[in-house]
């Protein structure tokens, strides 16, 4: 198993990295909508927070040589299911080969510093 960091995404903000590559497989740990250059959160709505949750994932991906295309399995963790449109809209921007990655999508009580999404991946690189 090899650690997985890119500088161009949040530092990990527990005990755990921001990826682990373990043969061909690439977990991806939950990104949330923090800044890497400024260590802040992202304040507006919820697709400016999940273009960053985004934008996160795909500097770790890069970081292993991987793009969305690897992706096969998200999971996306909402505090309020209403904000789900929103954030299908932002997320399926990102996947440009036309395929998309299996998925659920679960709404929870809360989230690390009170955000309102969270997105995990898995790929295979």
């Amino acid at each position: 198993m090899n650690a997985i960091f890119s500088q161009h995404a949040p530092a990990a903000i527990g005990p755990y990295s921001q990826a682990i590559q373990a043969g061909n497989l690439l977990f991806v740990s939950g990104q949330i909508p923090l800044n890497p250059v400024t260590g802040s959160l992202v304040e507006g709505d919820i697709e400016a927070e999940t273009k960053q949750v985004m934008e996160n994932i795909e500097a770790i991906l890069k970081a292993a040589g991987a793009s969305f295309n690897n992706v096969a399995k998200t999971s996306i963790f909402l505090t309020n299911m209403g904000d789900f449109n929103l954030v299908n809209g932002v997320y399926a921007g990102y996947f440009t080969n036309g395929v998309f990655p299996a998925r659920e999508t679960v709404q929870v009580a809360g989230l690390p510093k009170n955000v309102r999404v969270e997105i995990s991946v898995t790929a295979i690189v």
